[in-house]
């Protein structure tokens, strides 16, 4: 009996474990692309501050973990009576840049992921062929006391509508949305190197198919 006991309890241990990493992930709710949000004509634009906005990126696999940052090339947020109405974004994917690697790895990284060796072009993102990303505002709510901010991400020519919490101020003539840490399921769009999900027989040799993300966005009345 108190052999049951204890084994009740490990599975129970194993299960709150296994809720909590899911949690912990925040995923992103994702969904099949939407109708771009409505812009009225009376709306400001704020353009994009391109030096000080940023996107940090973090991608894991058993033998351990890469991030780093990528760049956003332009941008615009329509602004309309203290709130954001509509914008869109562009992700210039020729800037991945890892953070937590030198020299040659770094180098060799940075390049696999971009798809500038040649043989592997199509193992991640194939700047060559998709330089940029972008992400389109779909519509801004409030839910169990956060924003919600929701989109249609395109990433090698696919595209799906994305949902995440973020925190947007206005302090003079410049707003920013900072979100929290969320994960996107990087094979959605196509990005499949690796992944468990799509091969089989790669035992340990897996990236996971989550890829955390944060964004840092600043833009500046027009």
């Amino acid at each position: 009996m108190k052999k049951q006991i204890l084994s009740i309890a490990a599975i129970l241990c194993v299960a709150i474990v296994m809720t909590s990493c899911k949690d912990n992930k925040k995923e992103a709710t994702t969904t099949e692309e939407k109708e771009v949000a409505e812009v009225d004509a009376t709306a400001v634009d704020y353009k994009v501050n391109t030096e000080k906005s940023t996107i940090m990126w973090k991608g894991e696999k058993p033998t351990g973990t890469h991030y780093g940052t990528i760049d956003l090339s332009e941008g615009i947020v329509a602004v309309n009576n203290g709130a954001v109405e509509g914008g869109k974004f562009t992700i210039d994917m020729t800037s991945i840049v890892s953070l937590d690697l030198e020299g040659k790895g770094k180098e060799s990284l940075e390049s696999h992921l971009m798809g500038t060796v040649e043989g592997k072009e199509g193992d991640f993102f194939n700047v060559n062929k998709y330089p940029t990303a972008t992400f389109e505002l779909t519509g801004i709510s409030e839910k169990e006391g956060k924003t919600m901010v929701s989109g249609n991400l395109t990433i090698k020519d696919k595209t799906n509508n994305i949902e995440f919490p973020a925190a947007v101020s206005f302090t003079g003539n410049e707003m920013s949305l900072l979100s929290e840490e969320f994960a996107i399921d990087r094979t959605k769009w196509d990005v499949n190197y690796g992944s468990k999900s799509v091969f089989d027989n790669l035992g340990d040799k897996f990236i996971n198919d989550d890829m955390e993300i944060q964004i840092e966005l600043y833009a500046t009345k027009s």
